[in-house]
C-alpha cells in the first residue's frame, strides 16, 4: 500500500500488516482528514481486515416454487463465541458456536468480471449444498452490498437459483476441505417460515436476512 497518499481529503501516513501468511490480515492505518488549507488535524489510527484469498463473496439462494422454499445450511461459526467477552452474548446466555445461513464462499481473485462471480457461485452451491447447477441458471438477486464498512472493504454479490429441492441433495455436499463446512446441515424451510424466523430473531445472519427479503420481493414482482 502506497504512503502518502492523498484521497477524498483523507492522508495515508503510515501502514503495517499485522498477522501475514494467516486467513486474514489486520492492517493498521496512521490517517489524517484534512482539507489541505486549515491547520493539520492530529492523525489517527484505524485498523482495517484484510483477506488476501479475496476482498468480496457470493451469497446463493436456492429455491423451488408451489410452495416456495429454500435451502439454507447451519455450519460452524466459533467466532460468534470466541469473539465475545466469556462467550457470552448481552443476555447472559451463551453465543452460539453453529448459524443458519445462506449458501457463501468468498470470490476468489481468479474469478474476474460478471462471469467470474458466477462460477464461484456455482462452485459454492454444489460444495455447500451439493447442487450442481449450470452457472446460466444463477440470475444476481439485487446490487452488491457492503456488511462491515467500519472494519472490513467486503462487498457482498447476491444469487438466487430455482431448482428442485429437497433437504437431502442426490450429491452429499463434499465442502471445500475446511473443518468450517465439516458436519455442516441443510435445511429445507418454506420462504415465509424462513423470513418468520428472521423476525423472531432465529435466524441472526444478515446477509441471510437480506437475501430472503430480496427473494421475496422479486417473486413478488
Amino acid at each position: 500500500m502506497a504512503l502518502a497518499m492523498k484521497t477524498d481529503e483523507l492522508e495515508l501516513l503510515a501502514s503495517e500488516a499485522h498477522g501475514v501468511g494467516g486467513f486474514l490480515t489486520l492492517r493498521r492505518c496512521r490517517l489524517r482528514r484534512w482539507d489541505g488549507a486549515s491547520a493539520a488535524p492530529p492523525p489517527f489510527v484505524l485498523d482495517v481486515v484484510e483477506r488476501s484469498l479475496g476482498t468480496d463473496a457470493v451469497v446463493v439462494l436456492p429455491f423451488s416454487r408451489r410452495p416456495t422454499r429454500v435451502l439454507l445450511r447451519r455450519g460452524l461459526r466459533p467466532a460468534l463465541r470466541l469473539g465475545r467477552p466469556q462467550g457470552l452474548l448481552r443476555e447472559g446466555t451463551s453465543a452460539p458456536l453453529l448459524l443458519l445461513e445462506a449458501v457463501a464462499g468468498v470470490v476468489e481473485v481468479e474469478d474476474e468480471g460478471a462471469d467470474g462471480l458466477r462460477r464461484r457461485a456455482a462452485i459454492e452451491l454444489h460444495e455447500e449444498a451439493g447442487l450442481e447447477l449450470p452457472e446460466a441458471a444463477l440470475v444476481p438477486l439485487g446490487p452488491p452490498a457492503y456488511l462491515s464498512p467500519g472494519l472490513m472493504a467486503e462487498r457482498l454479490y447476491f444469487f438466487a437459483v430455482e431448482t428442485a429441492l429437497t433437504a437431502q441433495p442426490a450429491t452429499p455436499p463434499r465442502g471445500d476441505g475446511s473443518p468450517f463446512e465439516l458436519g455442516a446441515t441443510l435445511e429445507l424451510l418454506e420462504l415465509d417460515e424462513a423470513l418468520a424466523r428472521c423476525a423472531r430473531g432465529e435466524i441472526e445472519d444478515l446477509k441471510t436476512e437480506c437475501a430472503l427479503r430480496r427473494l421475496a420481493q422479486w417473486l413478488a414482482c
